[in-house]
């Protein structure tokens, strides 16, 4: 499979917590995280100037809680086969200035999208990695509001047939994902994943179901972890402590 390069990074507690409790948005934390972990603007342009990808990979829970109830589409008249297809609208695709793609990965349809290009990232458009399991609404009301998507798995988006959407039709080369703990840990049980960066800040969080950076299924008796080659740890100010990661296995299965 000819995919993009991947890169996970994450800011995280030194008990390798990625929010405050198990409640709390990834991307819509409370006061108490931006007074300890700090602003996540100048690790972006960070990300953008080491890897320099196409994607920034988020998954819907960083949005919306999982408790939440989406807001009521309309429905479809008509048959809705046509909506499973790939939508890349050329005005879109190919619009002036265009740097990359942020990304979510939303197969149950959850999100309702307030911006398709946000401040700070001009260039970046935003694009949905669906399934055909999609509520064909959903669909519908992504191509009404000219919101590029790809078509990628049954039930769930197939991480693996995503990505290499993602570099065929798209020609990405890099994506870096700055999602939670399930997308990530999805990506890590997948052998997906070609590097991890993790930006550690000193500070305890605990809590059992508070997510963390790789909230992925137990590993089976047959299954082994996964291992990693140090590329580089960096002593920061305020106690942070960035650490860059080779992987070098993958998931054995």
């Amino acid at each position: 499979m000819n995919r993009p390069r991947v890169v996970t990074h994450a800011v995280a507690s030194v008990d390798g917590r990625i929010t405050l409790a198990p409640d709390v948005l990834l991307l819509y934390g409370d006061e108490r995280w931006q007074a300890i972990a700090g602003s996540s603007d100048d690790v972006y342009e960070r990300l953008k100037l080491t890897y320099k990808p196409q994607v920034f990979l988020e998954g819907s829970g960083s949005f919306v809680l999982s408790s939440t109830e989406p807001e009521p589409l309309p429905p479809v008249a008509g048959d809705p086969q046509s909506l499973y297809q790939d939508f890349l609208p050329d005005d879109v695709v190919h619009r002036p200035g265009h740097q990359g793609w942020f990304t979510a990965v939303d197969s149950r349809g959850r999100v309702r999208w307030f911006y398709k290009e946000f401040e700070g990232w001009e260039g970046w458009h935003l694009l949905v990695l669906v399934a055909h399991h999609t509520p064909p609404e959903y669909l519908a009301y992504l191509q009404r509001e000219r919101i590029p998507y790809l078509v990628a798995g049954e039930k769930r988006v197939d991480l693996p047939a995503a990505l290499e959407k993602l570099g065929s039709q798209l020609r990405v080369t890099c994506v870096v994902s700055t999602a939670g703990g399930k997308l990530n840990g999805a990506l890590l049980r997948a052998g997906l994943i070609d590097e991890i960066s993790i930006e550690f800040f000193p500070a305890v969080i605990g809590g059992p179901e508070t997510p963390s950076l790789f909230d992925a299924p137990a590993l089976k008796p047959d299954e082994w972890p996964t291992r990693l080659k140090l590329i580089s740890a960096q002593i920061q100010a305020e106690g942070r402590v960035g650490l860059r990661y080779q992987v070098v296995s993958e998931h054995v299965s």
